[in-house]
């Protein structure tokens, strides 16, 4: 990944410029790469809870729902191919990620995005026609493709666009514009689940053509990026761009150093080496236990299987869809939270407090559902206080999750990569969130059939042990211009007897003709 305009040369100096409504619509317009990403996780678990998708595909799981009053409601969901059917997406979009980092650097922000859509819009059409279980899985790994593409290009293409003191917000931003996605999905699952007839998750899989096309025909539509024009030797054309997309005629200090970023870009001859070396343990560290951590969570249990849980738990089925959509508005809600505070409050501030309110509220969640349901999952009749508690607790903890690690998971590793590492470090973060997702998602039905409510004291363990490396190991970076970042690590207790005394890590940009 090349260098962006937030890499500055004196430590001081910020570029001038300003948000336009030119790059306000077209930051809007590239940001429904984050939609596509988001529908698909709040539709598949919403479709997977229609008895008529159930019982074409996966008919021993809607037996299961037949004998209800038979079955232990912890394992009535437990199926390989209903979990494969999820999962599988995240393996295609793991695969495609180093394709994708290619042709985003090769060709540019706008083919990747299209590609993306394209991809994207025939695995939507596969799976809204499909009439057998190849059929899903093949067009879940086109949607996985599709977005394996539209997340590789579309954070860089916003911050390419975005005035420097607006890049933080616009990538959030786009982590918003996934959780719209689940929201718009989850209330579209609630209404075409009562089309008679039953064939209304086939609107709920084909409608993702939507978003698809959107982002399909804005990336024709779409302008290049700056960076992208020097990278293929228009500087003339570059320069008149940046001064339409930052609304000032004064951006020679921004064009130069972004001509030297791309320069020194180039001289990186191996920067998989590189990350190896002893100086840059703290963010290969960071780019390996940061996303895994975000998946450990255990948010993706709750956003892909929010209804099959709610069901599982005891609520009818329009209750688990619109128990659902409250938690896509939660979602929603939280994360706009996290835009006002990231820079207010300070990125540790939200993990620790995220992490302690993720905490208490997956310990109560386990014991609520424990004492109900025990270890042979028949709680009997549930009282309508019960449910309520329950949903409670869980939108406490969607809402901890959308200020704290879901924004900050991807924000973090984003402002600590130095230039010479930063297309190996950003490829290993992509990697190892796309691993523990696919992970996670494949085998979550399975252990809840096995470990029943104490699946979410494992959650909870994995909470407590991030919330510790968080107060130990990670450093403010708030306000830390990247090109300084190698002064916070020489400053902290455990990571300054990695990092060299010198100024490795820093490049300087200068004037570059």
């Amino acid at each position: 990944m090349p260098a962006v305009g937030i890499v500055i040369g004196d430590g001081n100096r910020e570029y001038p410029g300003k948000l336009t409504l030119y790059v306000t619509m077209t930051c809007i317009v590239a940001a429904m790469g984050g939609l596509i990403f988001g529908y698909d996780i709040g539709i598949s678990g919403g479709v997977t809870t229609m008895e008529s998708f159930q019982k074409e595909f996966f008919p021993s799981v809607y037996e299961k729902q037949k004998n209800d009053h038979e079955s232990n409601k912890y394992c009535k969901f437990d199926s390989i191919p209903l979990t494969l059917f999820t999962s599988s997406l995240y393996l295609a979009a793991l695969c495609s990620c180093v394709v994708a980092s290619y042709v985003t650097r090769a060709f540019g922000r706008k083919l990747s995005m299209l590609l993306g859509g394209v991809l994207f819009c025939a695995g939507a059409l596969l799976n809204g026609f499909a009439t057998a279980v190849w059929m899903l899985i093949v067009g879940r790994l086109l949607l996985g493709f599709g977005i394996g593409f539209t997340n590789q290009s579309v954070p860089l293409y916003l911050s390419e666009m975005a005035p420097y003191k607006y890049i933080g917000a616009l990538n959030i931003g786009f982590q918003l514009s996934i959780t719209i996605g689940i929201l718009v999905a989850s209330v579209l699952n609630f209404f075409f689940s009562k089309i008679p007839g039953g064939w209304g998750w086939r609107l709920s899989l084909g409608g993702a053509v939507v978003p698809a096309l959107i982002i399909t025909v804005g990336s024709l539509i779409l302008p290049d990026t700056p960076n992208s024009m020097i990278e293929r030797g228009r500087f003339k054309q570059a320069e008149t761009k940046l001064r339409k997309i930052r609304g000032v005629d004064n951006v020679e200090d921004e064009m130069d150093d972004l001509i030297a970023a791309s320069e020194a870009s180039k001289l990186v001859e191996h920067p998989w080496r590189n990350l190896l070396q002893r100086k840059y343990r703290p963010h290969l560290t960071m780019a390996i236990l940061i996303p895994s951590f975000q998946q450990l969570t255990g948010i993706n249990v709750i956003m892909f299987y929010a209804p099959v849980l709610f069901q599982t738990i005891g609520f009818g089925n329009d209750a688990a869809l619109m128990s659902a959509v409250v938690t896509g508005l939660v979602n929603v809600g939280a994360t706009v939270v996290s835009i006002y505070g990231v820079d207010k409050w300070g990125r540790r501030f939200l993990f620790l407090e995220g992490g302690l309110q993720m905490l208490i509220s997956q310990v109560a969640v386990a014991a609520a559902i424990g004492a109900k349901f025990g270890v042979d999952g028949n709680p009997g009749v549930l009282p309508k206080w019960y449910a309520i508690v329950v949903v409670l607790f869980i939108c406490i903890y969607v809402a901890a999750f959308a200020w704290s690690w879901g924004p900050l998971g991807w924000l973090v590793p984003s402002e600590i990569f130095p230039l010479e590492i930063r297309s190996a470090a950003q490829s290993v973060t992509v990697s190892m969130n796309m691993i523990f997702t696919f992970i996670i998602a494949q085998v979550f039905l399975m252990m809840l059939c096995h470990m029943k409510f104490g699946l979410f004291i494992f959650f909870a363990f994995f909470v407590a042990v991030m919330s510790v490396f968080i107060y130990v190991f990670l450093p403010e970076t708030r306000g830390v211009p990247i090109e300084e970042m190698n002064q916070v690590w020489r400053s902290h207790w455990y990571w300054s007897r990695f990092v060299d005394g010198d100024e490795n890590g820093r490049v300087e940009m200068g004037k570059v003709h």
